[in-house]
């Protein structure tokens, strides 16, 4: 099983938009996903995302992006890391993570932040053993400008 993680380029949109609505899915929230395939090719410019790839196919992918945190500065917010479910427990979320901070550091974050489902305790504890600490008290919110 030949592991790849790269950065995704927009010949690939097609099969992350249906990562994306497998993910919400998953999150139990399908009716959340708006973005198109014409939204993701108009937006490319600041649509980042590595996907991995076994033996050619993508099963799995982790969007990010910049941003400045004023207590903390520079850093990475990892938006979605999923992997399809057959292909978990075989370190390609770990390999998808290990790259997303390996780009923070060559970039000179501070730090890469990101959410996770309270309910999702198999994630929480992925998480945890990567050494994320879980903030169990900031409320996340959210204004659509849709």
């Amino acid at each position: 099983m030949p592991l790849t993680i790269r950065q995704a380029n927009e010949n690939d949109f097609s099969v992350i938009l249906a990562l994306i609505q497998e993910f919400a899915v998953f999150q139990k929230t399908p009716e959340k996903v708006y973005v198109t395939l014409d939204q993701m090719k108009e937006d490319k410019d600041v649509f980042r995302c590595k996907v991995a790839e076994v033996d050619g196919v993508i099963v799995g992918f982790a969007t990010y992006f910049f941003a400045y945190y004023s207590w903390s500065g520079k850093a990475v917010y990892l938006d979605d890391l999923y992997v399809q479910e057959k292909f978990r427990a075989q370190n390609i979320g770990v390999s998808l993570l290990k790259e997303i901070i390996d780009t923070a550091r060559n970039e000179k974050c501070k730090k890469v932040r990101w959410q996770v489902s309270s309910w999702n305790e198999n994630a929480i504890g992925f998480y945890e053993k990567m050494g994320a600490v879980i903030d169990r008290i900031e409320i996340n919110c959210d204004l659509s400008l849709q």
